[in-house]
């Protein structure tokens, strides 16, 4: 008989309408891995954030379709890695979002109701930060204690060897292209952070770094960059800002090659940001070749990718601690690393 596991893909959500924009934003300025203020001062700022960036934000989506694409994204890759796994478990892969639709709520109903040996989390954030996975992972802790036992955690995978060459696979093609126009560079665009974040411990960019150059071994000789975009806010956040290394491209008359290094699939930032405002202020700049490589998605690499991971935590991987979510669960942060974070 097959094992009976449960996959649960981890990610942000979006709204899966105009209307439900508001609403989404209130959850994530509400949620205090985001805005870390005690209530009812968070509640009030959430709700005063969320009304006025409502319109802006509905301007956004109305660009792609009217909602976010990420949950028709990771259903695609819950559908590809339940083919990858079906012949050896019994296993059902299911989305939970952390702001939207399905919420991790839903998604513990359908688990009761298959009740599995054993329950896969698996956060589609290549990069650990307490802001995306260390926030998703306590929302499950606190609505499904009862199923503590049974859980296991693969927290990042920021430079696996699937999901590097998954990165490469999809950066040959445009860096083809681009090399028409001149010496390219490589801009890998990561979602921002605001300095102060990284500055206490969080080792998103620590991870990204090391997810560029661990891809970087496939392209001997070509310039790159690890930039960061998505700025909210007066705070200062992590540099260089992907805007400005366009900037500096136009004037050197460098064509690039952007990488969405931290979204797996596809968001506003890259369908509307990376395609639409900073394309056109590229060709604004000067920027002679501007060349968007597309999300990770279900690219077969990237499946592999989940699939072992979830192989490997299946066959033994420790449970998750609530104390500790970085150095227990990882192969690339060992606990004396000083990456935890509790």
């Amino acid at each position: 008989m097959k094992q009976k596991i449960v996959v649960v893909l981890m990610n942000l959500g979006g709204p899966d309408s105009l209307v439900a924009v508001r609403p989404f934003l209130f959850n994530l300025f509400y949620d205090r891995a985001i805005l870390n203020l005690p209530n009812p001062a968070r509640y009030l700022l959430a709700r005063y954030i969320s009304f006025f960036r409502d319109k802006k934000a509905r301007g956004i989506y109305s660009l792609i379709g009217g909602k976010s694409p990420i949950l028709g994204n990771t259903l695609a890759q819950a559908r590809s890695l339940k083919l990858a796994l079906e012949d050896d478990f019994d296993v059902v892969v299911v989305p939970a979002m952390r702001y939207w639709r399905p919420r991790a709520t839903n998604v513990l109903d359908a688990v009761k109701a298959f009740n599995p040996v054993k329950i896969v989390l698996l956060p589609l954030y290549p990069q650990f930060s307490t802001t995306t996975t260390k926030s998703s992972i306590q929302e499950w802790q606190k609505i499904a204690p009862e199923w503590q036992s049974r859980t296991v955690l693969e927290c990042c995978y920021f430079k696996d060897r699937d999901f590097v060459r998954a990165h490469q696979e999809l950066i040959k093609p445009i860096l083809v292209e681009a090399k028409k126009h001149g010496a390219p560079r490589i801009l890998f665009s990561a979602h921002g952070l605001p300095q102060k974040v990284v500055d206490v411990g969080d080792p998103y960019q620590k991870q990204t770094e090391a997810s560029v150059a661990a891809i970087m071994q496939d392209f001997d000789g070509i310039e790159f960059v690890v930039c960061y975009q998505s700025k909210v806010g007066r705070l200062r956040w992590l540099t260089p800002t992907t805007e400005d290394e366009l900037k500096k491209a136009g004037s050197q008359s460098i064509p690039v090659v952007v990488v969405p290094i931290s979204f797996v699939s596809e968001h506003s930032e890259t369908l509307v940001e990376l395609d639409i405002d900073y394309a056109k202020k590229a060709k604004t700049w000067g920027v002679p070749f501007y060349g968007r490589v597309p999300a990770l998605g279900d690219n077969p690499s990237y499946i592999k990718c989940l699939e072992n991971a979830v192989r490997r935590l299946v066959v033994g991987k420790p449970t998750v601690r609530p104390d500790c979510l970085v150095g227990v669960c990882s192969r690339f942060c060992p606990k004396s690393s000083g990456n935890q974070v509790a």
